[in-house]
């Protein structure tokens, strides 16, 4: 195996790996500090640090057209993408975060779709009916818990589902933007826009009154601790290096394992239930995840020309 096919490999690896235990790790981060403030904070560090070294490394100074690209693919990743999960786990299980993040190559499939005109394969549509049937049978139970008074859970797991729109839109986004040649650089200004982002969001939701550093127990500094190290600057720098090296379907292919490794975490770690409903609507989105990866790209029809990607 050569040395780039062992690169694609170890950013897999970490992507599946690290990304899979990050919900937990939101868990119980969030137990004592403020979701928006804590995921602010965990953006702003990594990206400062990762920012730091690659202009120290000789990267040029990015231009505003680069920042520009940076923020969008920042709030869209950063902010909808994992702050909206981070304040949804005050009250969603991890395990079951994570099986609705599974449907993220669902909606790549879908928006490609969209912007191609292109339909996708007979396999990949099995795929998505199969999948949001799956996410159906997740939100029975939020919906009936919202009816009987656990509002939070309801809108909680609703949020969840937003998160996966804005970050499938930002990974499409991110392969055709402008962004800074440098792949770590261009990493870092998404977290450092998207962190920017969270903060103002949680100073205007009134965390800042929430903050109480001698109540942050020792979980929850080692859980935001991993966050900053590894599940942005390591897990965060491979996605966005596989975004730019392999296709976009088969990067998602993260949200087919992740629900794997979380699911394991949180049912021994944190002692999260599994019921028989959770299983099958889980059985449902992974198989159907499984469809739409194995499916490959569409086949465009004779005499279409795709849309123009968008260049910003």
């Amino acid at each position: 195996m050569d040395r780039r096919k062992l690169t694609i490999l170890a950013a897999f690896l970490a992507v599946y790996v690290i990304w899979g235990s990050t919900y937990l790790a939101i868990r119980f981060g969030v137990e004592t500090m403020p979701p928006f403030l804590m995921a602010s904070a965990r953006w702003l560090l990594a990206g400062a640090a990762l920012y730091a070294w690659r202009r120290a490394a000789g990267d040029a100074r990015p231009t505003a057209r680069h920042w520009l690209s940076a923020s969008i693919i920042g709030i869209a990743l950063v902010v909808g993408g994992n702050g909206l999960v981070s304040w949804a786990q005050q009250w969603v299980p991890s395990s079951l975060a994570a099986l609705i993040i599974a449907i993220v190559p669902l909606w790549i499939t879908l928006i490609l779709w969209a912007r191609t005109k292109v339909p996708p394969a007979m396999r990949a549509a099995a795929g998505i009916l199969l999948g949001l049937a799956g996410v159906a049978f997740l939100f029975g139970p939020a919906l009936v818990a919202g009816l009987n008074g656990s509002l939070s859970f309801f809108l909680g797991t609703l949020a969840i589902l937003g998160a996966t729109l804005s970050w499938a839109s930002g990974s499409i986004y991110s392969r055709t933007a402008r962004t800074h040649p440098s792949i770590l650089l261009a990493a870092a200004m998404q977290m450092l826009a998207g962190g920017a982002v969270l903060g103002i969001a949680g100073l205007g939701f009134g965390e800042a009154t929430r903050v109480d550093l001698d109540a942050i127990t020792l979980r929850s500094w080692l859980s935001f601790a991993f966050l900053v190290l590894f599940g942005s600057i390591v897990a965060y720098s491979a996605y966005v290096w596989l975004l730019r090296t392999v296709r976009a379907e088969l990067v998602a292919t993260y949200a087919f394992v992740n629900p794997i490794v979380a699911v394991a975490l949180g049912t021994l770690i944190a002692g999260e239930a599994l019921t028989a409903w959770t299983l099958l609507a889980s059985a449902l989105i992974i198989v159907g995840v499984g469809l739409v990866v194995t499916a490959g790209p569409p086949r465009p029809a004779p005499n279409t020309t795709p849309a123009p990607a968008p260049k910003v």
